[in-house]
């Protein structure tokens, strides 16, 4: 009898290849005998019974659903055997490591778990078992970084839980390696990983030009971005002279993947290239290139977008663009603005976002970052909002330390009073800018000035795990909302990143909190009870974080 394929009820890490031949082994095609029966039960499921002439096979869904049952069988058992086929080529050898027994042991839990784990809600679940959907990540994280390999017989496994969570897919496929991409060449459910961004295979010698371009001009697309990244990594400047080679033929959503890696190692070397894929035929490896060069301060679009800004703000005031020409539009300047901004303020910010930070010191008479936000420049004609908006995204995009301090203000202040953005999305990629140590106290004071409520988004960008004293205004604040009464699943998002997040140290320290506290006479019903049972989780997953890394550091 022929084996189930996926969709027949194989579970996680089975698999059965398609069948390719037209001849014994195949699916019932046009000449078989009984393919004529097999497509009235077909069409009859899916009109009904009641829709088809004589009221479909037997006149009911019970006999229709009989008659496919003995038809299915007959079809398997009559399966002739298919004629042999050449083995394929062995997967490539993979020279790294697998983890120590134990840790491949644990991997194993963690995909087998994954399914009918919970989705990461913290203190919204039931229950005090950790979370092994939320655990894998970090598995794949600290696999990663010790250089490991996934261990064979779990690949396919590991296959499937990055085809169903894209966040886990460049860890594990990056883990998978060569043997992962041997699969997914043979299983269409497996094709993402082709062109997934992590290559896995082995690259040839980067010192070798002709091995390079070999690989370059007949590899796999995943293949060429891990490539194309260990030529960066190797001599930033030989990437986009690899990119030239082949670059008017590529496909524009693979321009656009390529473009993008030249992120990292990002110079004035790269602003020829740039210059050039601002005349692409594709608007978004247009807007890409023009957001790169912004990226360069010395670059000539930043030098023509800080003229362009320069003359339109000063310390007399505001004075949006009239108009967006041709030359704004070539440096990446979008005309149309989204729905409910106007034209001119649309203009504006893209000019002021795009232009070189340094250029405003001399513009406003030497005065630094601080001085010049806290000015009351364009209060006046209302562009205040607009103007500090383009500057925290210049911020972010030049990685300024200085200016998002100055944009971010106290950690103590009011959100709403922040001298750039209230915004707590914009507040957390500028925190990003900052180095890890200063990030982490900066949220921890602004958890013990505010409280949680806001501090989710700022959260997720501090390095993990937490510094000490980051991890402990978490967890002060959350025994403050434990005994003010409320519900745990207020904080379940808080506490998801706690469980994550959290040093495996502080798990002794927690320890007090896991037994129920008598509840207040105004808590709500049960409250004392339910934040001891998110408390014990958070507990076991931290001291299940230990026994993790524990089990994977080199023997």
């Amino acid at each position: 009898m022929d084996s189930p394929g996926p969709a027949e009820g194989a579970g996680p890490g089975h698999w059965t290849p398609p069948r390719t031949s037209s001849e014994g082994g195949a699916p019932m095609g046009e000449g078989d005998e009984g393919y004529g029966e097999w497509q009235e039960l077909v069409g009859a499921a899916l009109l009904g019974t009641d829709r088809r002439r004589g009221g479909g096979p037997a006149g009911s869904p019970e006999a229709l659903l009989d008659a496919a049952a003995v038809h299915t069988v007959r079809r398997r058992a009559g399966l002739r055997p298919a004629g042999a086929r050449p083995r394929p080529e062995p997967a490539p050898r993979d020279p790294r490591p697998a983890p120590p027994e134990a840790a491949g042991r644990r991997l194993a839990q963690l995909l087998a778990g994954r399914a009918g784990a919970g989705s990461g809600g913290g203190g919204g679940r039931r229950g005090s078992a950790p979370d092994l959907t939320e655990l894998l990540p970090q598995w794949l994280a600290a696999a990663g970084r010790h250089g490991y390999r996934a261990p064979a017989a779990l690949v396919p496994a590991l296959l499937d839980a990055a085809r169903a969570r894209t966040d886990l897919r460049p860890q594990a496929l990056a883990l998978a390696g060569t043997r992962g991409l041997w699969l997914a060449r043979m299983n269409p459910d497996w094709r993402f990983a082709l062109r997934g961004g992590a290559g896995g295979g082995e690259l040839p010698d980067v010192t070798d030009p002709s091995a390079v371009e070999r690989l370059w001009e007949e590899g796999l697309f995943a293949e060429r971005v891990a490539l194309l990244g260990a030529v960066r990594a190797r001599e930033p400047a030989a990437a986009p002279r690899l990119l030239a080679t082949t670059w008017a033929t590529e496909r524009a959503e693979d321009r656009l993947m390529f473009l993008d890696s030249l992120r990292v190692g990002l110079s004035l070397e790269d602003e020829p290239f740039l210059e050039a894929a601002l005349g692409d035929r594709s608007r978004n490896v247009r807007a890409t290139a023009a957001e790169l060069l912004s990226a360069l301060p010395q670059s000539a679009l930043a030098g023509r977008m800080a003229e362009r800004a320069l003359a339109c703000v000063g310390p007399e005031g505001v004075t949006p663009p009239a108009e967006c020409d041709g030359a704004m539009l070539r440096d990446g300047v979008v005309k149309r603005p989204p729905a409910g901004r106007g034209e001119r303020a649309w203009w504006l910010g893209q000019l002021v976002e795009a232009a070189p930070l340094s250029c405003w010191r001399e513009r406003f008479g030497g005065l630094g970052p601080a001085e010049i936000v806290a000015l009351p420049v364009a209060a006046a004609e209302g562009w205040t909002e607009e103007l500090h908006a383009a500057w925290c995204r210049a911020a972010v995009r030049q990685r300024d330390p200085e200016w998002s301090r100055a944009l971010l203000g106290p950690a103590s202040a009011p959100p709403a009073a922040g001298p750039g953005t209230a915004s707590l999305a914009e507040r957390a990629k500028l925190l990003e800018t900052l180095p890890d140590g200063e990030r982490a106290e900066w949220v921890a004071e602004f958890v013990r000035a505010h409280g949680l409520s806001e501090a989710f988004q700022l959260l997720g960008v501090c390095v993990v795990p937490w510094a000490g004293a980051l991890g402990r205004a978490v967890v002060d604040a959350l025994d403050i909302a434990r005994e003010a009464g409320s519900y745990p699943w207020s904080f379940s998002g808080v506490m998801g990143l706690a469980e994550r997040c959290l040093d495996p140290s502080e798990a002794g320290r927690l320890e007090a909190l896991t037994a129920a506290a008598e509840e207040p006479p105004d808590a709500s019903p049960g409250a004392a009870a339910y934040w001891a049972e998110a408390f014990q989780r958070l507990v076991a997953t931290l001291r299940l974080r230990a026994a993790m890394l524990s089990e994977l550091a080199p023997s």
